[in-house]
Parts: C-alpha cells; structure tokens; sequence
C-alpha cells in the first residue's frame, strides 16, 4: 500500500517542462567566452498565475528590478521567462535597466504577449554590461528552439560555476486529481538564499488563485532554498519565480492548500539540496540540525551561523570531530543557550552533553566524517525549538574558483 506522502507527492523524471502546458530551450549566444549555453527561454502556453521572491542585497540587479516592476503592472501574470548566464547585468546603471526592459520587450514580440508579462533574469559577473545585440540575435534560436523535451537544455544554460544542471519535478494528489509541479535551479557560490546568487524557476499546471501562489512560494521557499548555505554571500540578482497555468485544470483552494504546498517543498528542496551539493569546491553535503532552541528564530539563527563558520567547514572537509568549534559557534550565535544543557552530536556519535566531552568517541565520528553525506547536531539547551539547515563543506578548491572568477 502506498504511504501518504507517496499519495500527495512522488518524484518523478524531468523539471521545468514536465508540468503540461510549458515549453523551454537554452543555446548560446555568445555570451559565455567558452561559447557555452547562454540563454534560457521558458514559455507557458497560456497566461500564466505568477509569484515570486527576490533578493533581500540592496544593490539589485537590473533584473530583480525590471521582475518586480513586470509582477506589479500584470497584475501577476506571465507568459515567459528569459534568463542569461555569463554576466549579471547588476550595478550596471540606467543602461542596464535599458537592456532588460529590451530582453523582456524582444521576448514578448516572439511570444506575442506585453512586455509586462514576460519576467526577466541574469547570473554571472556584476559589473559588466551585458551585450544586448546578441541576445536580441539569439533570442529567434531559442523561440525555435522551445519544446517541452527542452527543459534540459535551459538548465544547462542558466548554469555559471555550478558542476551540473539542478531539475526536480513531482506529481503531486490535490484533492484527488493530480497536478505537476517541476523546476530547475542554479548555483554553486555566494550561495546563503535570502535570496544568494541563485535563481529558481518552478512551473506547475494547477491553477492557483494569486494569495495562495504568493503564501505557498513563500513557505515553500523558507524551509528549503532559504536553508541553504555555501559561503553566507547573498548575491545582487537571486530570484525564485513560480507559474501556475492551470492546464491540468485541478483548482488548488484552502481545502488543498497544505496538499500543494507539500509537493512544491519537495521540489523546492530537491533543487536546492542540488546547490550545495554543487557548491563551488564543495565535496560533502552537510545536514546541520540544531534543537533544543527558545524559538524557531533562534534556532534557525544558530543553524545558520553553525552552517557559514569557516572553522566548522574546515573541520568537516579535513575529518576532524571538532565539536569544540560547533559549541563556540552556538554559544556566539546571539541566541538563548545554555552549556550545561548543550549537545553535540556528529552523525549518531555523542561527542558532548550536559557539560561533559566524549573525547573516546572522536575516532569513530573521524571514520562517519570521510561520507560524503554527513549530519551535524547542536542542542542549545534552551528550548524545544528545531531548524534544519544544509551546507558544504570548505575545501581550498573553493578559494581557487573565487580567487580567478574574473580572470
């Protein structure tokens, strides 16, 4: 019998076109040096419920601006998606305004719909203009080139350092009927989503009135690409934008809401998950759970500063159970804590509580740290409170990849 996760949500194979009524590409343009894909076209079939979160850096990017200002005069409504790889357009003045408004402009003429419906997004170098006269003689490619078998392509082109292509997709039981939900991401570095250097594009065919798409993006949003840490660097241009179509025709209500919510979070982590494990130089994924918190707040806030500690990466890309490092950080943290009551848990491996080190135990958690998947736990004896944050860890090859990112 199938469990009742598997009813509400099961993964399956595909990402951003696998919800019916969505089309995509991705081909080069001439942007990336190594003439790699460049440029990414996603298209809905129809007018699509669209909602979005953005960065929280006060230096945004020509994009987010051009997004938020498309989002605000449709009503939320969007039709097509462009995005770039190779250069981010961000602190680019009035001229890159000018060559976003023209992606979303040439983007709409080819689709046939307003330019206000048509979201816009870029990665790569900040401060460098982006060419806009190879993307408006590309931009003819990749209508051409939109299919629904092409959602592969497009996450390949909307990838800068990241080691490989980030696709999650699921069908998902609203209300007895079943929707599809799927997406695709990028990212590698300045990676601590609130939003980072990241961009998320997730599409779905059930139709969602705008107040629920807006809540469930959100909630989806905070406990997985909001949880994810590489290097603690929030980027100028991260966005995560959601379209609804409704072609599956299965209404999503209050009644179906948590339904909906749950198989968008699933995809949502997949891709996510996918990040750090791309993570520039990253060479394990690390799970750190942090309990015993006064409030959620607190917790995630300790969570975070556990997962972004440059000697705590260290200590797991070098194997060393260093649990006096995770109990500096909690206690630093700026959170209610209490050592007499604190943990330290390195996979199963007790290594600290209540006070007292199990140093005898730090050469069977020295084994559990040569995983690649790996799980860290800091009880800050100060509540009932949890979060659950993912990281990597921090290898010289990370240093090595941002040392020569412009040269």
């Amino acid at each position: 019998m199938e469990s009742t996760k598997e009813r509400i949500a099961s993964a399956v194979p595909g990402g951003v076109t696998s919800p019916r009524g969505y089309r995509a590409s991705g081909v080069s343009v001439g942007i990336k040096a190594n003439q790699g894909l460049d440029l990414a076209l996603l298209v809905s079939d129809v007018p699509a419920r669209a909602a979005a979160v953005f960065t929280t850096n006060l230096a945004i990017a020509a994009p987010v601006i051009v997004s938020r200002e498309h989002l605000a005069r449709s009503g939320g409504v969007a039709r097509a998606v462009i995005v770039n790889s190779g250069c981010a357009n961000a602190c680019t003045g009035d001229e890159g305004l000018q060559v976003a408004r023209e992606m979303a402009a040439e983007t709409a003429a080819l689709v046939g719909c307003p330019a206000d419906q048509v979201l816009v997004a870029s990665t790569g170098v900040i401060g460098v203009a982006l060419p806009i006269e190879k993307i408006r003689c590309g931009l003819p490619l990749a209508f051409r080139a939109l299919g629904a078998d092409q959602g592969p392509h497009a996450a390949r082109a909307i990838m800068t350092t990241d080691p490989f292509p980030k696709e999650s997709a699921a069908r998902v039981s609203v209300g007895g009927r079943w929707v599809g939900i799927g997406g695709m991401a990028k990212g590698s570095g300045m990676i601590e989503p609130m939003m980072a250097t990241m961009l998320g594009f997730v599409t779905t065919d059930a139709a969602v009135p705008p107040p629920l798409l807006d809540r469930a993006l959100r909630e989806a949003v905070n406990d997985t690409f909001n949880a994810i840490t590489v290097d603690g660097e929030c980027s100028t241009n991260d966005c995560v934008m959601l379209l609804a179509n409704g072609a599956s025709g299965v209404d999503v209500s209050e009644t179906t809401y948590r339904e909906f919510v749950a198989g968008l979070t699933d995809v949502c982590r997949e891709l996510a998950l996918g990040i750090v494990r791309g993570g520039e130089g990253a060479t394990k994924l690390v799970t750190v759970i942090v309990t015993g918190g006064a409030t959620s707040a607190d917790a995630r806030k300790a969570a975070k500063a556990i997962a972004n500690s440059p000697l705590v990466k260290t200590a797991i890309h070098g194997g060393d159970p260093n649990w006096g490092r995770l109990i500096a950080v909690a206690g630093r943290a700026g959170v209610a804590f209490d050592l007499s009551r604190a943990a330290v848990t390195i996979g199963s491996i007790v290594l600290f509580r209540d006070g007292r080190p199990y140093d005898e135990m730090a050469p069977q958690a020295a084994e559990y740290l040569k995983g690649t998947d790996l799980t860290v736990s800091v009880d800050l004896g100060a509540g009932r409170a949890s979060s659950t944050v993912w990281t990597c860890d921090l290898s010289a090859e990370y240093v090595r990849i941002n040392a020569d990112y412009r040269t």
